[in-house]
């Protein structure tokens, strides 16, 4: 397993990779291993989000986790920069509770690449698994200018 870690506003944040597909993004941490061709990339891009020039990553991801957290996340990644939907809006999608999308969102390994903090509650703002919290989230979504929907 490699890591490389990334500075952005957002915090430190650290790429893993294993057997060739990015598998997390954690906050802090530090680099090990090889700094992979892919590493490199998804740190590019990340680079490239953090500035603003970046509305999307095109990187190979592997979540890990059951079949249905694999489907929130893959759901997840399809929501456009600056868009928001909610947790009843994929459970609708996936045939499910909006509590265990809410679960799943939660345990979304590859935070950022995999946008969980574009899925709101019914009634608006909700938690986020990232450092920092809600804070990260509400950062988030001003940089994707979706923070409208906040105030």
């Amino acid at each position: 397993m490699q890591r490389l870690c990334v500075d952005t506003q957002f915090g430190r944040l650290t790429l893993v990779e294993e057997a060739g597909a990015i598998t997390a993004v954690r906050w802090n941490g530090a680099d090990a291993g090889a700094r992979t061709a892919l590493l490199k990339e998804a740190a590019q891009q990340l680079v490239e989000y953090d500035a603003g020039t970046r509305e999307s990553f095109d990187l190979p991801l592997k979540v890990r986790g059951s079949a249905f957290q694999q489907d929130v996340c893959a759901v997840m990644r399809a929501i456009p920069f600056g868009e928001t939907v909610t947790y009843g809006d994929i459970a609708r999608e996936l045939g499910a509770m909006p509590q265990a999308v809410g679960q799943a969102c939660g345990g979304n390994p590859i935070p950022i690449i995999i946008p969980c903090h574009r899925v709101m509650g019914a009634k608006g703002l909700t938690g986020f698994s990232g450092s920092g919290g809600v804070e990260t989230k509400v950062a988030l979504l001003r940089h994707e200018g979706a923070a409208g929907l906040l105030i």
